[in-house]
């Protein structure tokens, strides 16, 4: 299991990749059985007004989540870029230049 972690301005997204024989959650819109990487991480965006408040930088900035979104990877190379690309792209949907989120990759055991 790998978690991949964005960070950007203080805040941080982090989103689990199952790897090969390990069990990834099982519930509505999960990827087939026949994926052996299954990258599972929330989704956010800004809104207006509701949500939640979280703190960006030097600004608070209000979240809505969607649902989590299982997607499944052949391959450990694919999965692993996609994940790091999600990361990113969910701190864009903030305005967060791509260049100013810190991805990392990290074994679950060394966690």
């Amino acid at each position: 299991m790998l978690y991949v972690r964005g960070t950007a301005g203080g805040a941080g997204l982090t989103g689990t990749l199952y790897e090969p024989g390990e069990e990834p959650p099982s519930f509505s819109g999960a990827p087939d059985e026949g994926s052996p990487y299954v990258w599972i991480c929330d989704a956010f965006y800004e809104v207006e007004s509701g949500g939640q408040v979280q703190r960006l930088g030097d600004r608070e900035v209000r979240v809505g989540f969607e649902s989590p979104l299982p997607r499944g990877f052949r391959d450990r190379e694919t999965a692993v870029e996609a994940a790091k690309d999600h990361v990113r792209t969910q701190f864009a949907r903030l305005g967060v230049p791509e260049a100013e989120v810190e991805v990392s990759v990290i074994q679950a055991a060394d966690a």
